[in-house]
C-alpha cells in the first residue's frame, strides 16, 4: 500500500475511533465520513460495510489483548493473570459502546469479519481460565464461553449511567466469585468510562 493511501486509511480509522467511542458502534457512516472530511463514497471505498470498518478498527485491539494474555501466562500467577486479563478486556470493551453485542454475534457468525478475531480473543481468555483452574485458583464450572459472556456483562455495566458508579464494585464481585482465592482478584477494579 502506498504511503499516502495508508495515511488516508489511518486518518479514517482515527476519526472513526473517536466517533464510535462517542456515539457507539451504530454511529453513522455518513457522520464518520463528514468528520474525516471525506465523501461517503471515499469511506465506503476503503470500508464497504460498517463491520469492515469495525474489524479494521478493532483488529489491533483484539491482537493486543490476545498478546497480553500470552504475556500474562508467563509472567503472572494463574489467578493474577486471569484477573488482570479480565480487567483489561472489560476496560477495552467499555471504550466502544455496543461492541460486546457485535462480538457476541460475531462468535456465532463464521461469515462475520470479526469472527476470527473474536474467536482468537475468547480462546486466549479460555487458556488463562484453564491455567487458573488447573492451579486450583478458579472455579471449574466456568468455561471460555462463560468468561466471554462475563466480559460482555461487565462492559454493559459501563454503558448504564445508573450502574456505572457501581462498576468497580461489581467487577470485584464477579472476579472474586470466579477466583477460588479471592485475594488474587483484590481490588481488581474496572476503569470507568470518562
Amino acid at each position: 500500500m502506498r504511503a499516502d493511501a495508508r495515511k488516508n486509511r489511518d486518518h479514517l480509522l482515527a476519526v472513526a475511533g473517536g466517533v464510535i467511542a462517542e456515539q457507539g458502534v451504530d454511529a453513522s457512516m455518513r457522520d464518520i465520513a463528514r468528520r474525516a472530511d471525506v465523501g461517503l463514497a471515499t469511506l465506503l471505498r476503503h470500508y464497504p460495510t460498517r463491520e469492515a470498518l469495525l474489524e479494521a478498527l478493532l483488529h489491533t485491539s483484539f491482537d493486543e489483548l490476545t498478546a497480553k494474555a500470552g504475556e500474562l501466562e508467563t509472567s503472572s500467577s494463574p489467578a493474577d493473570a486471569l484477573a488482570a486479563w479480565l480487567r483489561d478486556c472489560v476496560a477495552w470493551t467499555t471504550e466502544y459502546r455496543g461492541v460486546t453485542v457485535l462480538m457476541a454475534a460475531a462468535i456465532e457468525d463464521t461469515e462475520s469479519a470479526l469472527h476470527a478475531s473474536c474467536v482468537t480473543l475468547r480462546a486466549a481468555g479460555a487458556r488463562l481460565l484453564t491455567r487458573a483452574q488447573e492451579a486450583g485458583a478458579a472455579r471449574t464450572d466456568v468455561d471460555g464461553t462463560d468468561l466471554f459472556a462475563l466480559v460482555a456483562a461487565l462492559a454493559w455495566l459501563g454503558d448504564q449511567p445508573s450502574l456505572a458508579p457501581r462498576a468497580d464494585h461489581l467487577f470485584d464481585l464477579v472476579a472474586n466469585a470466579l477466583l477460588t482465592d479471592a485475594r488474587s482478584a483484590g481490588s481488581a477494579g474496572m476503569p470507568s468510562r470518562g
